[in-house]
């Protein structure tokens, strides 16, 4: 039977809200094994001088729970 876990991370970039869901996962990729999907649920962007300065996305990250029968 498998089981997931869910874990909110947030992640910017100065290119856009897709790049910063990319290098989100990539991160997340670091330290979780087992990802399965990722879940965009807030999309925010600093604004400096009139302009679009950073994007920030806010991700659930699914991943799958190893068995502990080792």
């Amino acid at each position: 039977m498998a089981i997931a876990s869910v874990s909110t991370i947030t992640s910017a970039s100065t290119e856009g809200w897709q790049d910063a869901a990319r290098l989100g996962l990539e991160r997340a990729r670091q330290t979780l094994r087992g990802i399965t999907s990722i879940r965009v649920i807030e999309e925010k962007a600093t604004v400096e001088d009139g302009r679009i300065s950073e994007f920030l996305v806010t991700l659930q990250v699914v991943f799958l729970l190893e068995d502990g029968d080792e």
